[in-house]
């Protein structure tokens, strides 16, 4: 019982130390946190794809951060370590968060989903696919599909190799639903990775559907 309770304990404090730091940080440049712990106390991985903005300069960000971590939360002896994502166009909740912020800046729903899939498969990926639902215009809901290439939806494939994420734009119609599923690699029945150099160039597909919906929700 007591072990169950400790971890019970360490998924919500992660669950506040995210939030924390998602209301702290422009999300567009915020992937996700992981936390570790260690001899000396807890470390706080921060993936992000520019550095720099969180850090601040001369790391006055990051010391800013410590301090309040360690008295909101209890942390003993929290630190903090920044690492870099080298291809931010094959992180799926980077990508999310980037078509949510375009769609609240008010750029057309359909140019955004093909040119983002396009930026994610020219990035190397296999295969990807992009779900924007909301009222994308009229007074239904809408429901827009932009694939390309190659993608697992199920099993344990979808899991393994495919980087999910998940944002939602606040716009004047309503809320809008983005979901972004990226396939990196593909692993065949020989048990060899491939990668996007074994595929042939594969044309995007779109689709769109109208619903009865005003919104999406983060389908676990």
């Amino acid at each position: 019982m007591l072990l169950n309770k400790f971890f019970i304990n360490m998924a919500l404090r992660k669950v506040q130390i995210e939030d924390f730091i998602k209301n702290n940080f422009p999300s567009e440049f915020y992937s996700k946190i992981e936390i570790e712990r260690t001899p000396l106390g807890v470390k706080i991985i921060i993936y992000t794809d520019r550095p720099g903005r969180i850090i601040g300069a001369g790391g006055k960000k990051i010391n800013e951060m410590t301090e309040i971590l360690k008295s909101r939360f209890n942390l003993e002896n929290p630190q903090i370590d920044v690492k870099s994502i080298d291809n931010p166009q094959l992180d799926g909740r980077i990508m999310a968060k980037r078509i949510a912020n375009m769609l609240e800046k008010g750029y057309n729903y359909k140019s955004v989903g093909n040119n983002m899939i396009r930026e994610i498969m020219e990035a190397g990926a296999i295969g990807a696919q992009i779900v924007i639902s909301g009222k994308l215009g009229g007074s239904k809901g809408r429901t827009a599909k932009f694939t390309a290439g190659y993608i697992k939806h199920c099993g344990q494939p979808a899991k393994d190799l495919v980087d999910y994420g998940f944002c939602e734009a606040y716009t004047k119609p309503g809320k809008i639903g983005i979901k972004v599923k990226i396939m990196k690699e593909f692993m065949d029945v020989t048990g060899r990775i491939k990668n996007k150099v074994d595929f042939d160039t594969i044309y995007i597909e779109e689709a769109i559907e109208e619903n009865e919906g005003k919104g999406t929700k983060e389908n676990e």
